[in-house]
């Protein structure tokens, strides 16, 4: 008796895991505080994967560590806004929120995404 060998259905596992898209961003927060002790920070990272919503999608940042020279926040659980059209099938996304609490003062920031897939 021969035992068949199992096949799996490719395209039920692919799409099962398959990756969706991902953004790249960079951006500076708004300044903080007053005097000597006024800044900003620099940040850049990648997006989540697309989370659909509704007729569109939106991505989710999770970005440890902004830049600056005695201490840090985060970008945590921050959701952008839906896709927005640029033309020839791609898209970007706006951003907007503030970064955690941290040396007594949080930074409020405003940034779009960098198309998705820019070589494709």
């Amino acid at each position: 008796m021969v035992k068949k060998k199992a096949t799996l259905k490719k395209k039920t596992l692919y799409s099962q895991y398959a990756q969706r898209h991902v953004h790249e961003f960079e951006g500076s927060t708004k300044l903080a505080e007053e005097g000597a002790d006024r800044h900003n920070h620099r940040f850049a990272g990648v997006t989540g994967q697309a989370i659909r919503v509704g007729n569109s999608h939106i991505h989710e940042i999770d970005l440890s560590r902004t830049d600056f020279l005695n201490h840090f926040h985060n970008l945590k659980k921050i959701r952008t806004g839906p896709a927005i059209s640029v033309g020839n099938g791609k898209h970007v996304h706006f951003v907007s929120g503030q970064t955690t609490l941290n040396d007594g003062h949080v930074h409020r920031f405003n940034f779009a995404t960098l198309i998705q897939a820019p070589l494709v």
